[in-house]
């Protein structure tokens, strides 16, 4: 059974895949497919064979992706030090399914997470690494920001309310003074600079070294202090942040819009997966741990 997460997602399932395959792809449709653990937020994916997987927006704004991947993966990722997803083909709405849906080669590894990465310090600075070669990329043509890799300013008031909404679970004074400080510091001045804006639980390693960089779906241009926010992530302890922090010459300006740009996430994710998704909860919690705002639900 897969997991349910929002009101408005479409179902999907093995037998859609199935079918989807049988017929748009039939040279693929008799390949072994599994679902993918764990389950996306905005995707189903499942393993499709030993060498592939499928991904299927479950809600509208998810789709949008699927173009996305299929148009700037092939240029990014040559450029990258660590494999990312190539797209292999796009498949259209059928059988009462309304979204585009694509598959890419699969990337073995497993997800970051403190017991998977050998060496902290290593991981902090091949990720840095990555980063430093994504904003290296030429920007012409390229998405233009959006979400958290905009200016603070143009996402206060949601974020204000995703605070508000969270405040049954967090400290909410304190998340509203890490917001605040965030708005004060000045915006990003230099360079538009490729970014791929969720990080966090998209880092793949093998044998405890950072191996791949998967879901794409929100790159684009805009403040690098949104891709500086993975080090508030349980990924990192307090050396390797300094590690990748030092590595890119991250300011105390870029430093702290990473602090705003965690705060919206987590008060955003925080009461919108309660129930349904514990491994982002855990995660919320470890991020307001290292900003300093106290996690004060008590059920």
């Amino acid at each position: 059974m897969v997991m349910r997460m929002h009101d408005a997602e479409v179902t999907v399932n093995d037998a859609l895949v199935r079918r989807l395959l049988t017929a748009q792809m039939p040279h693929l449709a008799q390949l072994p497919i599994t679902v993918v653990a764990p389950w996306g937020t905005d995707n189903g994916i499942w393993r499709l064979g030993d060498d592939l997987v499928v991904r299927l927006p479950r809600v509208g704004w998810a789709e949008q992706q699927v173009t996305l991947e299929a148009t700037w993966l092939p240029q990014l990722g040559p450029a990258l030090p660590v494999a990312v997803p190539v797209p292999v083909a796009v498949g259209a709405p059928a059988y009462g399914y309304p979204f585009r849906w694509a598959v890419h080669r699969w990337i073995p590894g497993e997800g970051a997470a403190p017991d998977t990465i050998d060496d902290p310090a290593r991981f902090a600075l091949d990720l840095a690494d990555v980063v430093q070669r994504l904003q290296g990329v030429p920007v012409v043509g390229a998405p233009a920001a959006r979400n958290r890799a905009r200016p603070l300013c143009d996402y206060d008031k949601p974020t204000r309310r995703a605070i508000e909404g969270a405040s049954h679970l967090i400290d909410a004074d304190a998340a509203t003074a890490v917001w605040e400080h965030a708005l004060a510091a000045p915006a990003h001045e230099g360079r538009a600079v490729w970014v791929h804006a969720d990080l966090e639980g998209n880092c793949l390693v093998s044998a405890g070294r950072l191996c791949g960089l998967i879901d794409w779906g929100s790159a684009c241009v805009g403040d690098p202090a949104v891709d500086v926010q993975v080090v508030w992530s349980p990924m990192f302890t307090e050396a390797s942040r300094s590690a990748f922090l030092d590595t890119l010459g991250v300011d105390a300006a870029t430093l702290a819009r990473s602090r705003g740009a965690a705060i919206n996430q987590v008060c955003a994710a925080l009461p919108y997966y309660l129930n349904t998704y514990p491994l982002i909860v855990e995660r919320c919690k470890h991020k307001l741990a290292a900003l300093g705002v106290p996690f004060v639900a008590t059920a």
